[in-house]
């Protein structure tokens, strides 16, 4: 890759949002899918230009003032009346612009933009990925675990509400802030999950995924807005950081939390999350804060036989009173297996294995299988294993089930 097209490839990644956003918030007369091709096009102009008269001393400026004449082209060739400030063509008056924001942050402001209720929370992570976090329509799709097409179509039914209704186009009032901060909550928490899950072969879109969330619920806890809420989610996810290094082996292989390799923790994120969370304490418990403190227990737990199963236990009791949600139902009935209450937690784990999805989620058939081997019903621990090795399409965790189906033969 040549020098120049290596420039335009980090401006992009650094600046696609912000000239979108900068378009947006300049014109109201632009609409999402029309600054994107001005941006688009501005990037391809400069990669022509630039190879033949080199790259400018003020690239940026180059960029913000190239989509600037764009903009200001597509609106006279429309017959439209707006008003572009001459400030777009200078970049520190452009961040400025942005800086005047309560979040003094012009992507986490943009999220908000984004977390507009009339978006459904699929789209609202959809399109966060898209204009907040810069990232390709290939990319969401395999961290959304979508297709290429459905996610296309997913932005293109985004673009016309934008558009029809002019969601992104403003940024919201104090009280709009306020009232969108538990959806913006949730939007974090989801990035930093999607990042977190990914599988090792995307090891970079996983660390840049939950670094950006990471990022983004660190500015928002130290603005204005930043709650005790907030705390806590930012103390889960340095929590959930803290054991990146040990979730797989140098092989590529996925590690369950049985396996891992505690000296690999990062001790110092462990303390930054334990500080905290002791900070997110409040009369007002949030889901946040339950599963901070089962990551909490989990991280300062010396091995894994030593973790304090009973508290974990009813740590997920007090999250299912608030959400009746099947998948920490699960993780409900693996702490309840640990803590050697075993009938109940494999009534439970029986229960979901009868509801029609949850029989084709492949971490329940695993979790199934685990556990009739580790109770020599061999037999059964292999079906539920061969079944959830159909249930996914990730290479890693077909690998990491088909090591639970080695380690039964292994054991005749």
């Amino acid at each position: 890759m040549d020098t120049v097209q290596q420039e335009i490839d980090q401006l992009y990644k650094a600046l696609f949002g912000k000239l979108v956003a900068s378009l947006l918030y300049s014109s109201r007369d632009i609409d999402p899918e029309t600054a994107e091709d001005i941006v688009h096009d501005a990037f391809s102009t400069a990669l022509t230009h630039w190879r033949t008269q080199g790259v400018p001393m003020h690239s940026k400026a180059w960029i913000y003032k190239v989509c600037r004449n764009k903009a200001l082209n597509i609106i006279s060739r429309n017959k439209r009346q707006s008003i572009i400030s001459d400030d777009l063509a200078d970049i520190a008056s452009m961040e400025h612009k942005f800086s005047e924001s309560v979040l003094n942050d012009q992507p986490l402001t943009l999220l908000f933009a984004c977390a507009h209720p009339d978006l459904s929370p699929k789209t609202q992570v959809v399109i966060t990925l898209k204009y907040v976090v810069n990232f390709k329509v290939e990319a969401i799709a395999k961290i959304l675990g979508m297709t290429i097409d459905g996610v296309d179509k997913q932005l293109l039914r985004a673009r016309q509400k934008i558009k029809d209704e002019k969601i992104i186009l403003e940024e919201p009032d104090t009280n709009s802030f306020i009232e969108r901060l538990p959806i913006v909550h949730k939007i974090l928490y989801l990035l930093f999950n999607e990042g977190y899950k990914s599988s090792w072969g995307k090891q970079l879109l996983r660390e840049d995924l939950c670094e950006e969330a990471l990022t983004m619920t660190k500015i928002l806890l130290d603005s204005p807005l930043g709650t005790k809420e907030t705390a806590a989610l930012f103390s889960l996810m340095l929590f959930n950081s803290a054991r990146f290094k040990s979730r797989f082996t140098s092989k590529g292989d996925l590690l369950d939390l049985e396996k891992q390799d505690r000296s690999l923790w990062e001790k110092d994120l462990i303390t930054l999350g334990c500080e905290y969370l002791k900070q997110s304490q409040s009369d007002v418990i949030s889901s946040y804060h339950i599963e901070a403190s089962i990551a909490c227990l989990h991280c300062s737990a010396t091995t894994f036989e030593q973790t304090d199963w009973n508290t974990i236990t009813s740590l997920y009791s007090k999250l299912l009173q608030d959400d009746s949600n099947p998948f920490v139902e699960l993780n409900f009935a693996i702490a309840l297996y640990y803590a050697a209450q075993k009938k109940e937690a494999f009534e439970i784990l029986d229960r979901l294995h009868r509801h029609p999805f949850l029989n084709q989620y492949y971490l329940l058939n695993a979790t199934l299988g685990k556990f009739h081997h580790h109770e020599r019903n061999d037999s059964l621990a292999r079906e539920f294993l061969t079944k959830a090795i159909t249930q996914t399409n990730f290479v890693d965790e077909q690998r990491f089930i088909k090591g639970m189906l080695d380690e039964i033969g292994n054991s005749h």
